[in-house]
């Protein structure tokens, strides 16, 4: 297994894993229609293009010569105070088929050495309510926060549960 920081040139395997992960992961969720907004939205080139000049960074996991998984992360500073600072994982996913191989918690490990490495105290993420992957977090120590519901647009909404991590 390797975890490699994605290159600006690779950003588009972040959007052929995504498209190969989210039916599986949120036809039982969302509908279709909402899945494909989001993918177009989220996992467009230039949105992950901006993330990436934004400092934003990615990660993609990989064994056996095949791309398997990745992982997106944000600082995001305090409205507070500007130097204390959160890293949220914006995006964690792993192929159904690799799934409870140790991929995941291994994202979850990259996440948590480069909030060590970047002096942060907390690991936030968010995972939508009916999500099972919500019991995986919980298991890696995540505690949930709070519930939000965020209006993405197109009427579509995102119902979902923000979970902690505190170092």
């Amino acid at each position: 297994m390797e975890i490699r920081k994605a290159q600006r040139h690779e950003l588009n395997i972040l959007e052929k894993l995504a498209r190969a992960i989210w039916p599986s992961t949120y036809s039982d969720i969302i509908s279709a229609a909402q899945i494909e907004f989001m993918l177009s939205w989220m996992y467009a080139e230039q949105t992950l293009q901006a993330q990436f000049d934004q400092g934003h960074e990615f990660y993609i996991l990989s064994a056996q010569n095949s791309d398997l998984g990745f992982l997106a992360l944000e600082w995001i500073s305090s409205a507070t105070d500007l130097e204390q600072q959160t890293l949220k994982i914006n995006k964690l996913y792993i192929l159904s088929q690799q799934q409870n191989k140790g991929f995941g918690k291994a994202l979850i490990q990259k996440a948590i050495q480069r909030a060590s490495e970047t002096s942060v105290a907390e690991i936030n993420l968010q995972v939508n309510k009916a999500n099972k992957a919500k019991d995986f977090y919980a298991h890696l120590g995540f505690q949930i926060k709070e519930e939000a519901v965020f209006d993405i647009g197109n009427g579509f909404v995102m119902d979902d549960y923000i979970m902690s991590y505190k170092l």
